[in-house]
């Protein structure tokens, strides 16, 4: 591979884990907007706390296949390119 595509790959990984820790570190904010979203437009308050927990454990576990994900990518496409 040249140059350029090492570079591309290593781009992509870190977009991929900024996208990660992003959404794990506001797994909070984005869940409950999203159970709010849901409330309003469902009107059963009794699930609301199973809603909410549900979304922010949504963002945290692909925040953290992202964030993996890029750090592999970073990891791996140095240590080819590096060979």
């Amino acid at each position: 591979m040249v140059k350029e595509h090492y570079v591309l790959i290593i781009f992509i990984g870190v977009i991929a884990g900024l996208a990660g820790f992003i959404m794990i570190f506001n797994s909070v904010s984005f869940g409950t907007s999203l159970a709010e979203t849901w409330l309003a437009n469902r009107a059963d308050p009794s699930l609301y706390h199973v809603i909410i927990k549900s979304y922010i454990n949504n963002f945290l576990v692909g925040g953290g296949v992202l964030s993996v994900f890029g750090l592999f990518l970073i990891t791996f496409t140095s240590c080819i390119y590096e060979k």
